[in-house]
C-alpha cells in the first residue's frame, strides 16, 4: 500500500486521490449513494481517497458524522487503495481529537487543513503541525488552500516541518506555481507534494509533484488517474493532452464555490442527490444547464 519515500518516510500514494463528495439525504448522510461513489473510483483504479476533506463538506459535519463516514469509507475499499482523512480545524486541540479517532479507526494518513478564521502566524502554524504529529502514530499530509483559510505557509515553515518523521506531504492548493516549485526543490526529499487544484496537476507534476488530490477525479477518476500515469512513465505528449482536454470541464466544476457543481454533476449522472448543507446551496438553473451540456460534451451523458 505505501512505498518508501525516503529513508525515514512512507509514500501514502503516488498518482491521483479523489476529494470525495458527501452524499446527503433529507438532511443524513446517505451511504447507500457513498457506496457507489466509492465503488465507482475503485472500478477506475483511482490511488487513494479523501474521506471529510472541503468537497466533502467537512465544516458542516458533526464529529461523529465524520467518524462514521471514514468508517463507512475504510470498509467499503477494505485496503484496496489508501484512505486518508480530513482532520483539520481551527482548533488544534480538535484537530488532534478528530485525527486520534481517525488513525484508531485505520486511516492510512491524515489530511490537516491550516488553522482558519483564528489563522495563525509561522510559529503558529509550526506548533500546530507538530502538536498533532506528535499526538498521533499515522502520517499527516499539511493542506494549504489560502483561497479557504486566508493563511498561506511560507518556505521556511515547511522546511522546519518536513524534518518530522510523521509529516510525510502536502496538499498544495496555493496556486503559486512558483512558490510550490520552490517548496519542492528544498523539501522533496522529505515531502510528497500533491496538487490541490485540477487546473495545475500537468504543471505541479512537471516540476515534482507525485500526484494530485482531485474534485474531477470524481466524475473522471480514471481520467485523471491515467494523466498522472502517463508522465511518470515518460509520456508527456499524452499527459499533456488528457490535462488540455480537460480544460472545459475542470473550469465548470470550479464555476461555482466547490464543491456545489461536482456534486451537482454527481447527481445528474444519479449517484446522488443535489443536497447541501446550509450555507452551501443548490446553483442556478442556468448553471445546472451548463453541467448538463458539459456532462454530455464528455460522453458523460448521452443525448436523449
Amino acid at each position: 500500500m505505501v512505498n518508501i519515500m525516503s529513508k525515514n518516510k512512507n509514500q501514502i500514494f503516488k498518482g491521483a486521490a479523489t476529494a470525495l463528495i458527501t452524499p446527503f439525504s433529507k438532511g443524513r448522510i446517505d451511504f447507500t449513494a457513498m457506496g457507489k461513489i466509492i465503488d465507482y473510483q475503485l472500478e477506475n483504479n483511482i490511488s487513494a481517497l479523501v474521506a471529510s476533506g472541503t468537497t466533502g463538506e467537512a465544516a458542516t459535519l458533526s464529529d461523529r458524522e465524520r467518524l462514521f463516514l471514514l468508517e463507512f469509507t475504510l470498509e467499503r475499499v477494505n485496503g484496496k487503495i489508501p484512505v486518508i482523512a480530513g482532520t483539520g480545524s481551527n482548533d488544534t486541540r480538535h484537530t488532534i481529537k478528530m485525527s486520534k479517532e481517525a488513525c484508531a479507526a485505520g486511516c492510512d494518513a491524515l489530511l490537516v487543513v491550516t488553522p482558519y478564521y483564528n489563522r495563525a502566524n509561522s510559529r503558529g502554524l509550526i506548533e500546530n503541525y507538530l502538536a498533532v504529529a506528535n499526538t498521533v502514530f499515522c502520517p499527516l499530509i499539511i493542506y494549504n488552500v489560502p483561497s479557504r483559510t486566508s493563511v498561506n505557509i511560507p518556505l521556511s515553515v515547511y522546511i522546519e516541518l518536513a524534518k518530522h518523521e510523521r509529516i510525510v506531504g502536502v496538499k498544495e492548493a496555493s496556486g503559486n506555481l512558483d512558490t510550490i516549485s520552490e517548496l519542492i526543490s528544498h523539501t522533496s526529499d522529505d515531502l510528497d507534494i500533491y496538487s490541490g487544484n485540477d487546473q495545475q496537476n500537468l504543471p505541479i507534476l512537471s516540476v515534482g509533484g507525485k500526484g494530485t488530490v482531485s474534485v474531477l477525479s470524481n466524475i473522471l477518476p480514471g481520467e485523471v488517474e491515467l494523466l498522472c500515469k502517463e508522465f511518470f512513465n515518460g509520456n508527456i505528449d499524452k499527459a499533456r493532452a488528457i490535462q488540455q482536454s480537460h480544460i472545459e470541464i475542470t473550469k465548470m466544476l470550479f464555476s461555482d464555490l466547490n464543491p456545489i457543481p461536482i456534486k451537482t454533476a454527481l447527481s445528474l449522472l444519479g449517484y446522488c442527490s443535489e443536497e447541501f448543507r446550509l450555507p452551501l446551496c443548490s446553483t442556478t438553473d442556468d448553471l445546472k444547464n451548463t453541467i448538463l451540456t458539459t456532462l454530455r460534451k464528455y460522453g458523460l451523458i448521452k443525448y436523449d
